[in-house]
């Protein structure tokens, strides 16, 4: 069996500040711990429930915030960027399922630092017409790879999110949003076990692989800045609804990349903090 693991931070056990998730913040590098606990949490759930193969990928921000020494030996890792698939680089149709540890609500939703993939510039998604994220968007992939999607850990927002998107897949909250930069905090050792244990009971036995998915799909993006649609307009296939709010159409894995390329040149024309 072949597990691929995502690993976002915002949804870590214990953090709820962007000083907790970002390079030069005053808790960062305590936050760089608690990633890799979780993460070590879910591989040993992977290899209890007979995983032969583990490959995680750093999916936050610089995507280099995994110590390579601070993860499970049995683990492969996929560090900094760019990447072509960013969050998920690395997912193939031969792996038999996902984990996404450490994930967060969509922008707009009220959970610990949620967003959409670049703080407040993004102000809203659709896959669909259906409101999406990271984690639906991520699941979308998955699936349009055949690759089931078992279990997420993150706050109960994101659990939320994911259980209304996919009422199949194991969530665990480590965390119970209070507002985007506070929470209760599940205590760490009772997380932990709870990440293990869930992990390996999704994988006992193997869910059903999702068809492929052939068919096409649309997503639409509303940007904070008029000048990221604009310029975005300028790529083959993107229209426009209005002055902010621009849209594709794409088979999966391939919209995912592209979506990739938008963010990347979103970035370089805002030049904005992530977060609020």
């Amino acid at each position: 069996m072949r597990v691929y693991v995502s690993a976002d931070m915002e949804g870590i056990t214990g953090l709820v500040d962007a000083d907790d998730v970002q390079p030069g913040g005053r808790d960062y590098e305590r936050g760089r711990s608690m990633m890799a606990e979780d993460v070590n949490a879910a591989v040993r759930g992977a290899l209890a429930a007979g995983a032969r193969d583990v490959l995680v990928n750093d999916a936050h921000g610089p995507m280099r915030n995994l110590r390579p020494d601070d993860l499970h030996p049995a683990a492969r890792l996929v560090r900094g960027k760019p990447k072509p698939m960013g969050m998920l680089e690395g997912l193939a149709e031969d792996y038999d399922a996902m984990v996404c540890v450490g994930y967060h609500a969509r922008a707009g939703v009220p959970g610990v630092l949620s967003h959409s993939f670049m703080g407040h510039e993004i102000e809203d998604m659709w896959l669909d017409g259906r409101p999406v994220g990271e984690i639906g968007l991520a699941h979308a992939t998955a699936a349009a790879l055949g690759v089931p999607v078992v279990a997420l850990t993150g706050d109960d927002a994101a659990c939320a999110e994911m259980t209304e998107w996919d009422p199949s897949v194991a969530a665990v909250p480590v965390k119970y949003a209070h507002d985007r930069f506070a929470a209760e905090l599940r205590p760490a050792a009772e997380a932990h076990k709870a990440i293990e244990g869930t992990v390996a009971a999704a994988l006992t036995p193997l869910p059903p692989r999702p068809a492929p998915a052939a068919a096409e799909v649309t997503l639409t993006v509303r940007w904070q800045s008029t000048a990221v649609a604009t310029t975005l307009l300028g790529l083959t296939g993107v229209t426009a609804d209005d002055g902010r709010t621009i849209r594709v159409s794409g088979r999966l894995p391939s919209l995912y990349r592209q979506f990739g390329v938008w963010t990347r040149v979103a970035a370089s024309l805002t030049g904005q903090a992530p977060y609020c």
